[in-house]
């Protein structure tokens, strides 16, 4: 995993993603998940091409499964976007940096 993307947990997650002042991409994965794996290079991607203007975190559903209910996460790779605390997008399933950053408003 790139130093861009973190990987956190409850602990974080409120100051991580909820008090965030820019954007958080959020990564709902598990380590066991093929097409979770696939995703992980492409959001480093949109990651490196993105900079400071959001941030980006992994979730592991398997350690962290409170906040995948939470946020109604069924199915994996889930990836979300949330502004100022508030879950405004998520996709399901893998997709390219190209799609995503489009998917999220981000390029």
């Amino acid at each position: 995993m790139s130093e861009s993307i973190r990987d956190i947990g409850q602990i974080d997650f409120a100051r991580e993603v909820l008090e965030s002042e820019v954007p958080v991409i959020v990564d709902f994965w598990a380590p066991w998940c093929g097409p979770c794996r696939m995703v992980g290079p492409e959001l480093e991607k949109l990651s490196d091409k993105v900079g400071s203007d959001a941030k980006f975190v992994k979730i592991n559903v398997d350690e962290n499964r409170d906040i995948a209910v939470q946020y109604g996460v069924m199915s994996i790779p889930t990836i979300a976007k949330f502004e100022h605390g508030t879950l405004v997008t998520q996709v399901v399933g893998a997709r390219g940096a190209d799609a995503l950053g489009k998917e999220f408003g981000l390029v």
